[in-house]
Parts: structure tokens; C-alpha cells; sequence
């Protein structure tokens, strides 16, 4: 009897060990699953904050660099079916990886919505274009690999990047007319995995510039806030500024919007003053919405007629 209950118990045990043994593949196929082998968002990336590949004659896998390439990867397709074998910026990585067979690298696929377009829900039709020509830019990538034989270890990723804080004052000099605009590749080589980019979640809050009714006119006394969040910005140069122009309920629609705007862009005049880059500062006008004080009251006015300062 206690030979027979024994056994009984050790299959319970194997039982449940083999149950939690399963329990947990599943849990690790679960997450290999969910695991999204894109870079989400719009990411703070200027195309001169990484050394370009043209300076260096061979690559390093201890080098910790990643390389920006200028390469317009929406031309794999053609590469890939044989109808183009013209490399261009790009010929460099692929003389290194035919030479260094086992090599790894991380490439990143850069689009950018064109900055011109502004309605939001164009914009996010486009956004979803774009990562879905960038994806099968990097299967085609994939694809060509395979058919040369390359045994290279590729990670591939995918962002959304925003353009004129990418090219900077350079954004002026060759605006483009393209409604997805591809940037070009981000490059790492090494065995080690690596995140394309670091999401910054420390955003310093600054108080909302106040303003008398029916004046746009900055008081000296906010003066001081404007230079801590000039300096701010001068220390954090991946960020920027959006300033958001109200005003109370008091006139016309187009008076509102108007006067909300002046404000917003005296805010800007002045950053720019303190040495700010034009292409960090951006402005929207919400006019009467969203108020922070009653309208019927002078004191409520005074704090309704503000500009928002948002980092981002």
C-alpha cells in the first residue's frame, strides 16, 4: 500500500513538474510573441549626432558607435529582384559584411512624414505608410542576404523620426516634396544586442506665460522663466518646444485666435532672442479652450490669456 501511494505522489510531482515546465515555455513563446521588433514614435534623432561610416576604413564589432547612412533603402526592392546593383552610400557595409561573414549588425529604417502636412489624421495615415514601406524594405534586405548565401546575424528596426529636427537648419535649405520622406539607415555593428535609441522621460514642467487682457506683450518679470527655459534647452539639445498661445472668451473667434497666436509668437521671438534654434520651437493656437480661470472675472481673464510652454 505505501509503495503504491509512493508512486502515485512521484507521478503527481513529475506531473506537475512537467506542467510548470510547459507553463513556462508558453510563457516564453508568449513573450518572444509580443515582442515588436519596431522602435515606436517619433524619435528625437539629428542626423549629426552620429559619426558617419565614411570616416572610418573598416568597422569595429567593439566599437560601440552607431553610424548614420544616408542610404535610401525604399531601393532593396529593385536590388533584391536583381533589376539594380547600385549600392551608392551603402556599398561600404556591404563590402564589409561579404568580407566579415559572420559579422552582426543592426540596422534601423529612418521615415519622416513631410513637416508640410499638418492635418493629424493624414498624418497618421502616412505614419502607417511609411512603416509599412520601411518593414518590407527590410524583408527585401533579408531576402537578398538569403540569396547570396550571407549567414550575417541582422536585427532590423523601424522609426518614425521627425524631420526638421532631424536635418536642423539644413531642413531650410532642401525641403522636400515627398508625403513620406525615407531618411536613410542607422547602423551597429557588434554581437551585442543594442537599442537604437534611449526614450528620455525626464521633461522639466516650466510655468505658463501670463498675459492682460486684449495685450500680447511679454511683463518683464517672466523674464527669468524665459531664460531657464532657453538655458534648459541649450543643456538638452535632443529637446524641443511647443507653445501653446490662449486666451479668454472675449471677442470674436478670429480676435481670439488671433491675439492667442501673438502671444505664442512673442514667446518664440524671445527664445530666439536667447539664442534658441528656430527649428526647436513649434506653436499651436487653442484660442478660449481649455480655460484655467473663470471668464467673468478679471483675475480669471489674467489666467486664462497664457502661453503653455511644452517640452518634448
Amino acid at each position: 500500500m505505501k509503495k503504491i501511494i509512493c508512486v502515485a505522489f512521484a507521478s503527481l510531482l513529475l506531473l506537475g513538474g512537467t506542467a510548470a515546465s510547459a507553463q513556462s515555455k508558453n510563457k516564453k513563446e508568449n513573450k518572444k510573441k509580443t515582442s515588436s521588433p519596431y522602435v515606436e514614435g517619433r524619435q528625437k534623432v539629428r542626423e549629426y549626432d552620429y559619426g558617419t561610416f565614411d570616416k572610418y576604413t573598416s568597422f569595429s564589432t567593439k566599437d560601440n558607435t552607431i553610424y548614420y547612412c544616408p542610404f535610401d533603402y525604399t531601393k532593396l526592392h529593385k536590388i533584391a529582384t536583381g533589376e539594380a546593383n547600385e549600392w551608392g552610400d551603402m556599398q561600404p557595409v556591404i563590402n564589409y559584411l561579404q568580407t566579415i561573414t559572420r559579422a552582426s549588425m543592426t540596422i534601423c529604417a529612418l521615415y519622416a512624414v513631410n513637416p508640410e502636412i499638418t492635418d493629424p489624421a493624414t498624418r497618421k495615415a502616412l505614419a502607417e505608410r511609411g512603416r509599412q514601406e520601411a518593414d518590407a524594405a527590410m524583408c527585401a534586405f533579408n531576402d537578398w542576404k538569403a540569396k547570396m548565401g550571407m549567414k550575417n546575424k541582422t536585427q532590423y528596426a523601424i522609426a518614425e523620426i521627425d524631420y526638421r529636427y532631424f536635418k536642423g537648419t539644413n531642413y531650410y535649405n532642401e525641403q522636400r516634396s515627398e508625403e513620406v520622406i525615407p531618411a536613410g539607415v542607422l547602423l551597429y555593428f557588434g554581437s551585442r544586442k543594442k537599442k537604437m535609441f534611449v526614450a528620455d522621460t525626464t521633461v522639466q514642467k516650466f510655468p505658463d506665460i501670463r498675459f492682460f487682457p486684449n495685450d500680447a506683450t511679454i511683463v518683464e518679470s517672466w523674464n527669468t522663466t524665459l531664460d531657464e527655459v532657453a538655458e534648459y534647452l541649450k543643456n538638452n539639445d535632443r529637446k524641443g518646444v511647443m507653445l501653446v498661445g490662449y486666451s479668454d472668451n472675449q471677442g470674436t473667434e478670429a480676435y481670439i485666435k488671433g491675439i492667442s497666436r501673438q502671444r505664442a509668437t512673442e514667446v518664440k521671438k524671445a527664445l530666439l532672442a536667447r539664442g534658441v534654434e528656430a527649428t526647436r520651437v513649434e506653436i499651436e493656437v487653442k484660442g478660449d479652450a481649455d480655460p484655467v480661470g473663470d471668464n467673468s472675472t478679471y483675475e480669471g481673464r489674467i489666467a486664462n490669456n497664457r502661453v503653455a510652454i511644452i517640452v518634448q
